[in-house]
């Protein structure tokens, strides 16, 4: 199981299990984290991760979905 995400989580790149960029964390709060989408974020992605409406300035990503905190990037789980 993930750890919760922190504080010293904000700023790290969002990844898939492929390597694509989905956006950065803007805020943390234990087992959710604010993440601001990448502009070239493919609505395929969008739908996997819960994040249908576009236009959000942000969206809730919760631990529940992530594969790997490490200390630069948060990289997506394969099966989403």
């Amino acid at each position: 199981m993930v750890r919760n995400f922190r504080a010293e989580d904000e700023g790290k790149r969002v990844i898939t299990a492929d390597g694509d960029e989905i956006g950065t964390i803007e805020e943390t709060s234990g087992s959710m984290a604010h993440v601001k989408p990448s502009s070239n974020l493919s609505q395929s992605v969008r739908r996997r991760l819960g994040w249908a409406e576009e236009g959000e300035d942000m969206y809730e990503l919760r631990t529940s979905k992530v594969d790997d905190i490490g200390s630069n990037e948060i990289k997506l789980k394969k099966n989403l």
